[in-house]
């Protein structure tokens, strides 16, 4: 049976920042085979819907305002609640990617991410859930954890915000004719330098197609066009 076919992975969204929690759910609700089933900003809150709501799968932000997610998540098992965790940092600290191995962190997700960088960690991580259950030898066992352990998409380049990322993709992809630095800046409301960045990350990832545009006057305006997915 496949994912879509099994009942949805239950997420609880755990993240201090309002807005970046309405687009984490966006994100989850987006992935087929799962289903955001709320949010909380602050371990208490977390707690809180743990207790009313089941969930398979906490999206959790490491940095809350009243309790480190790893402090948080080692209290869950304490009370013996075992839902996996995909935790979501902006720090680097192996130190901190090797305690969360201990607690039930299946999976890092460096700040600021994209949809596309999600998309891949959940996908992975219900190859793994639907892989429950006993292996019938070491090589079940392996292949179960390389879905984890694969590469997935690198993390955003510094200054390149993920929701802005996901606008941007969005008004592209949306332009089957391509659009110019100016034009997604206007679709986006951000100033054209900033729009062109996203784009060249765009190109550079592979997902975007650029060429000159010429005009009646003038030096030619480069032209983005979308090409991937």
């Amino acid at each position: 049976m496949t994912t879509t076919e099994q009942q949805p992975i239950r997420v609880l969204v755990v993240e201090d920042d309002p807005v970046a929690a309405d687009a984490h759910v966006m994100y989850v609700n987006r992935v087929p085979g799962f289903t955001a089933v709320g949010k909380a900003h602050t371990g208490a809150e977390a707690r809180r819907a743990l207790e009313r709501t089941a969930v398979d799968l906490l999206l959790l932000d490491l940095h809350l305002p009243d309790v480190h997610g790893l402090q948080l998540a080692r209290s869950l098992r304490a009370a013996g609640l075992h839902a996996d965790v995909i935790a979501v940092t902006s720090a680097r600290d192996l130190t901190v990617v090797r305690e969360g191995v201990s607690l039930g962190v299946v999976q890092y997700v460096l700040k600021p991410f994209t949809f596309a960088t999600l998309r891949d960690r959940l996908v992975r991580y219900a190859e793994f859930h639907a892989a429950a259950g006993e292996a019938s030898g070491q090589d079940e066992v392996d292949r179960a954890l390389a879905t984890l352990r694969a590469p997935g998409p690198a993390a955003l380049p510094k200054g390149l915000s993920g929701p802005t990322l996901e606008r941007v993709t969005v008004a592209l992809r949306d332009c089957g004719e391509g659009l110019t630095a100016t034009g997604v800046a206007e679709a986006v409301g951000i100033s054209r330098i900033t729009a062109r960045r996203y784009l060249e990350h765009l190109v550079e990832g592979g997902r975007a197609a650029r060429s000159p545009q010429y005009g009646a006057v003038g030096r030619p305006e480069l032209q983005y066009r979308w090409v991937k997915g």
